[in-house]
């Protein structure tokens, strides 16, 4: 016997609205005895996290490793037997080649909630239940999270079909097949664009006190100090140097980063000012909880960066509060890499971006004695949204609530966007100096918006169907998922998904194509 899953769509990735169709093909090499063909639409948020050991304790004491499992999404749905002949005892199908269709259509929230609640009842046979307690975990209503693997063992979210044969028999095992695949989400409606600019500020000025340059051997032209060579007794010049970013401040996915940087001379000054060094990369932060022990995961993403440039940042003519900008084709062709995944805030792992601009000013010409250098760090929190705007006819519906038909009493309230706060407040980190540092600094940038709190969680599985049983289940729709029942799938590009790792391979225990053990997780389960 083997079965297999074969999807009728080639996407890379699906995202919310995508109807997924297939088939299960089974192959049996003699009579089976059948009792049902289950597929599920499962999505799941794990996060494992282990405490330190205390100084204080005793060696012996073996460290705490706590578990937090959230099924994001689950949908069921019996493709064999119909209903028209549904009988508990089981179905005799002969040998060949069997299939039957599937589809799902992925929703917009999460329901972790509601799956809890089914899960804590398992059904071991017919008759017999095992009700299942533990932590009590907290749940929040929010877009499905995307695809995440670039943390294996510690922080995960996975999407995957699972197709469960069930044989007829209490002794005989039951035969399954898994196939991940990616998901990543639709954005939230974007607001309206305004005449605003988000900020990140840092001022400098750089030291009166040059330090002498290297002694050369003297000639017949060299009596007179050139004239482009600063005086030590000139005023050093003071700058100012921004980076700035539409309000609020959103990147996409796969798509050059909308900056802006300016640089405004606050004094005037002898010498020129260059640029030596550009760069940008984005700060990704990943918040993982697992019951009360938490941890941060830092990545990195350097999207472009420079060195050696020695461009000239307008002349020693130029008088105070002269703003120059930087030439934009330094970055506005090339567009953030497709590992990034979107900002998502579910129960157990969150992400959150910063956005960073590090700038390298020289004053006084590069290789032409000792001028002064500085790098000048600058962080804005920004939202990255993956780009896949929602369908027009479901903005349409959430523009205009009162065209909307009657909805049930228990959907959730539409989910709105979160953005960074725009205030600026005083840093408590210095400047980075390539090779020395001269002279003061002034600093401000913007501060990343302050993550919600989380509590304890349990982790739960969901019951095996007995024979006869009915696999129908579907929980109360969110808003979003109530209005846009009847919308047809984004039409259009898809956004290219490669997120910070491969997809990982099924559960250890799984047999791709010969089937699965009835449990064979038991000894890896909480």
């Amino acid at each position: 016997m083997s079965v297999r899953i074969q999807l009728s769509s080639q996407h890379s990735h699906f995202t919310n609205l995508d109807v997924i169709q297939g088939r299960v093909i089974l192959n049996l090499h003699s009579n089976e005895k059948i009792s049902a063909v289950v597929v599920k639409l499962e999505g799941e948020s794990k996060s494992r996290l282990s405490s330190p050991r205390r100084q204080d304790r005793d060696h012996s004491e073996k460290e705490r490793t706590e578990i937090e499992f959230h099924k994001v999404l689950y949908k069921i749905q019996e493709v064999f037997p119909s209903k028209q002949i549904k009988n508990s005892q089981g179905y005799s199908l002969p040998p060949g080649q069997h299939e039957w269709p599937f589809n799902f259509k992925l929703p917009f929230n999460t329901n972790c909630e509601a799956n809890e609640k089914m899960f804590s009842s398992v059904q071991l046979f017919s008759g017999v239940n095992f009700e299942v307690q533990g932590f009590r975990s907290p749940h929040k209503k929010t877009s499905l999270p995307p695809s995440l693997n670039g943390f294996p063992g510690q922080a995960e979210i996975r999407y995957y079909l699972k197709v469960t044969v069930q044989r007829a028999g209490l002794l005989k095992e039951n035969y399954r097949t898994i196939q991940e695949f990616k998901f990543f989400p639709i954005e939230p409606m974007r607001p309206e664009k305004k005449n605003e600019e988000t900020y990140a500020r840092r001022m400098h000025q750089f030291t009166a006190n040059l330090p002498p340059a290297p002694e050369r051997k003297s000639s017949l032209f060299s009596s007179k100090r050139s004239q482009s060579e600063p005086s030590s007794t000139s005023e050093p010049p003071r700058f100012k140097v921004d980076a700035r970013l539409p309000n609020p401040a959103i990147l996409t996915c796969n798509d050059p980063i909308p900056l802006r940087v300016l640089i405004t001379k606050l004094s005037e000054a002898t010498d020129t000012l260059y640029l030596l060094q550009f760069q940008i990369q984005l700060i990704g932060t990943t918040h993982v909880r697992a019951h009360d022990l938490s941890r941060e995961e830092k990545s990195t993403w350097v999207v472009t960066s420079k060195s050696a440039l020695n461009m000239p940042l307008g002349s020693p003519a130029d008088v105070a509060d002269t703003e120059i900008a930087l030439d934009s084709k330094l970055w506005n062709s090339i567009p953030l890499p497709n590992s990034i995944a979107p900002s998502f805030d579910s129960c157990n792992i969150r992400r959150t971006y910063e956005l960073e601009v590090r700038v390298g000013i020289s004053y006084g010409k590069p290789g032409k004695g000792t001028p002064q250098q500085i790098v000048l760090p600058l962080r804005i929190p920004v939202q990255v949204y993956s780009g896949i705007a929602p369908p027009p006819d479901l903005v349409n519906r959430m523009n205009n609530p009162s065209a909307l038909p009657s909805s049930p009493a228990n959907l959730a309230p539409p989910l709105t966007p979160t953005y960074p706060p725009s205030a600026p407040h005083t840093p408590t980190y210095p400047s980075y100096p390539f090779p020395a540092a001269t002279g003061t600094t002034n600093q401000s940038y913007l501060s990343p918006q302050a993550g919600p709190s989380h509590g304890p969680s349990q982790t739960l599985y969901p019951p095996q169907l007995a024979p006869g049983q009915n696999a129908s289940w579907d929980a109360p729709p969110s808003y979003e998922d109530a209005i846009a029942n009847d919308i047809a799938p984004v039409d259009g590009p898809r956004r290219e998904y490669g997120d910070a790792a491969p997809v990982q391979p099924p559960r250890p225990g799984a047999r791709s194509g010969k089937g699965e053990r009835l449990f064979p997780d038991t000894g890896s389960r909480p």
